[in-house]
């Protein structure tokens, strides 16, 4: 037996959507086959969803200290191994799941087990939180976690952690992932090159959270860790920084670098790359399959109210185009209910699409996420639908509540406008469709849109019946 200190890195699911379709009024259908189907159909997004390991938490579960072992407890897979015996419990908080967050602390502490909280939503919100913890580790906790690691050690946790400056990316850091089950995976083969976003979208919180400067990974270090993990996974490589081209010659000079080593990759990137010819054929040669990319939106007004200053609109179409035809396949994430957007906003998305071929089209209901500037400017207008004085009542569901009242759109007319758009561009024939067009990962792309013709399902029923519980769409949970 084991006399190592037993260290438990927590990451929780969301509510609903790809941690498991889940309609947010299930429990109140007496339909029993209803039931048994998204039950069945939870399962199957499990399975096969494209799930990947929580980054932060195999960043800290590499960080090694004599006498300590650690294990990431994902929750997504399996509930919390209460029966293991625990010397500390680490739980990575996001603002949506705060409230889940928080009684799973409560409960680990009332059996004695000391809980650290970290993640975004301590760093923005630390008050809310210490109630509920043992330690605060805020900021980015690369460095931090060490010294938790040493003090819990010697049995003197501290009651705060946090750094005056951002952690050294160009220092070497070895990521270990040969404790996480493979199987659970869609792939554990993560790469971050770098944190920081140059852009200020008033509904994003990176910028918020790790600064307005990119700040990158010494490209030797990324093109080794990436030749490690190759050698014991073949499977696909997922970069999870948000705008993967947004230092076009930092990104010429890792994927360049990459092409020797024959992966295959996803990634993130802003449609710009579609006017970098140079960079792209890079991204192609060096095996990129597909990327997500934020469109947003497509009325300029609804771009320019929110912040979405890169890619303009009248770029947008032809970029994509060329993209795809680079063979890369494309997600296409919108936000319909911006500012700027009005009931005909929908037909212009539709026509978008097509026009595009975009590959897995996105369509999201706008989350003003406490922290973010839309967030502050929508209480300010009392345009919110839920209680902005408690954090924990903002959680994170696949559209399926409204959180806000669109500004140019009465609520009724936009779930009538959302579920009609949902419906007509998510079914099983538009899933073949696209499964068979996609330049590449055609398998990936065809999971995607069966799984969201069902998931906007769940999405157009919840939200159907959040407006007929309250008669004006106000927020009843």
């Amino acid at each position: 037996m084991s006399t190592a200190k037993q260290v438990a890195l927590v990451f929780l699911p969301s509510e609903s959507g790809v941690d498991g379709a889940r309609s947010l009024y299930e429990q109140a259908s007496p339909q029993a086959p209803s039931r048994w189907f998204n039950a069945s159909i939870r399962n199957l997004i499990k399975q096969t969803q494209f799930a990947i390991p929580p980054l932060a938490l195999m960043i800290l579960a590499s960080v090694e200290h004599p006498g300590i072992e650690q294990q990431i407890c994902d929750l997504r897979f399996e509930p919390f191994p209460f029966e293991h015996h625990w010397d500390l419990a680490g739980i990575s908080v996001q603002t949506g799941m705060a409230k889940k967050a928080f009684e799973l602390a409560d409960t680990l502490r009332s059996k004695g087990i000391p809980v650290v909280l970290g993640g975004p939503h301590v760093t923005l919100f630390p008050d809310s939180c210490r109630p509920h913890a043992d330690s605060l580790v805020h900021g980015e906790a690369d460095d931090l976690w060490k010294t938790v690691l040493q003090d819990l050690a010697a049995g003197d946790l501290r009651s705060d952690y946090r750094s005056m400056t951002p952690p050294d990316l160009q220092q070497p850091r070895p990521l270990n992932k040969e404790t996480l089950p493979r199987h659970r995976y869609f792939t554990t083969n993560l790469v971050q090159t770098g944190r920081g976003c140059p852009y200020q979208c008033d509904f994003c919180n990176v910028h918020v959270l790790n600064g307005h400067v990119l700040r990158k990974r010494n490209i030797s270090d990324l093109v080794a860790q990436i030749r490690k993990f190759r050698e014991k996974d073949s499977r696909i490589f997922f970069f999870v920084d948000d705008s993967i081209n947004a230092d076009p010659s930092y990104a010429m000079e890792l994927f360049s670098q990459i092409i020797p080593l024959g992966i295959k990759w996803f990634g993130q990137a802003t449609t710009t790359l579609g006017q970098q010819p140079r960079l792209l054929e890079t991204f192609a040669r060096s095996g990129c399959q597909a990327l997500l990319v934020g469109i947003e939106s497509i009325e300029p007004s609804s771009r320019d109210v929110h912040r979405k200053t890169q890619n303009r609109s009248e770029e947008l179409a032809q970029n994509i185009r060329t993209i795809r035809r680079n063979g890369i396949s494309l997600y296409g994430s919108f936000i319909y209910g911006l500012d700027g957007d009005t009931v005909e906003t929908p037909s212009a998305i539709l026509d978008f699409i097509d026009q595009t071929g975009l590959d897995v089209p996105g369509i999201n209901i706008l989350r003003p996420i406490p922290g973010t500037r839309v967030f502050e400017r929508l209480k300010e207008e009392g345009r919110l639908l839920f209680d902005h004085n408690d954090i924990t009542a903002f959680r994170y569901t696949f559209g399926q509540e409204m959180l806000y009242r669109p500004k140019n759109i009465p609520m009724q007319d936009f779930i009538a406008s959302y579920a009609d758009l949902t419906s007509r561009i998510f079914s099983v024939r538009n899933a073949l469709r696209r499964g068979v067009s996609a330049p590449r990962a055609k398998t990936a792309v065809l999971f995607f849109n069966l799984f969201y013709a069902h998931l906007y399902s769940l999405s157009r029923q919840d939200l159907r019946k959040q407006f007929e519980k309250t008669g004006s769409g106000e927020n009843p949970f």
